[in-house]
């Protein structure tokens, strides 16, 4: 387990990006336990990317460009649909005083679907991993164990983001007009990741 990779891994998982943002924001308007769900979910949404990644299936994604279009534009629709929902006060930013197992199904779906919808992080990860994976005997269990460090990296930041989030929720859910600026900028953030995410290419 290489410093390089524990550096880079760390950077990558702590820069802001979609599973940030919702866990941020799931974190706000839920409390703590609904946060650290919500990094639960955005980490379960990479494992697919990961198995994809290690038994070559990116290549699939990579040589074909009905395949990588048809996933990209399903993950567009969802950020829009996120985007929706929360200016509506149905997403992220739906703000839910209880703990019912319906608000934890619901966490639990949309972040691992707004994962799960962006081809981009199978191909980054079949880019990312083979870096820091030596030639010869070992390679694949080499890879699932970087990936479950890395699995592990990306739930201990996105739980420390949600539950620094619903420490911040008291201030913030006071303030009506504070509430309803936020709901609008996290709708505006998502839209603008579903227009990254369009005009990505392969």
């Amino acid at each position: 387990m290489s410093t390089a990779f524990l550096v880079t891994a760390l950077v990558i998982v702590a820069t802001p990006g979609t599973g940030a943002l919702y866990t941020i924001g799931t974190g706000l308007a839920r409390g703590t336990k609904a946060g650290i769900l919500a990094a639960f979910a955005c980490t379960l949404g990479t494992v697919p990317h990961l198995v994809a990644a290690i038994t070559g299936l990116a290549t699939v994604l990579q040589a074909s460009g009905l395949a990588f279009a048809v996933i990209k534009y399903a993950g567009v629709a969802y950020l829009l649909y996120m985007a929706w929902a929360t200016w509506r006060e149905r997403g992220a930013m739906s703000v839910d005083a209880g703990d019912s197992k319906a608000s934890a199904r619901t966490v639990i779906c949309s972040g691992v679907t707004l994962n799960l919808l962006n081809p981009k992080l199978t191909i980054f990860f079949f880019a990312f991993l083979p870096q820091f994976v030596p030639d010869g005997n070992g390679a694949t269990a080499t890879m699932l164990g970087l990936s479950a460090v890395f699995m592990l990296m990306t739930f201990v930041v996105f739980a420390a983001y949600g539950m620094f989030a619903a420490a911040m929720r008291d201030h913030v859910l006071t303030r009506p007009r504070v509430v309803a600026a936020m709901r609008k900028l996290f709708a505006a953030t998502f839209v603008a990741l579903a227009g990254r995410l369009a005009v990505q290419s392969r």
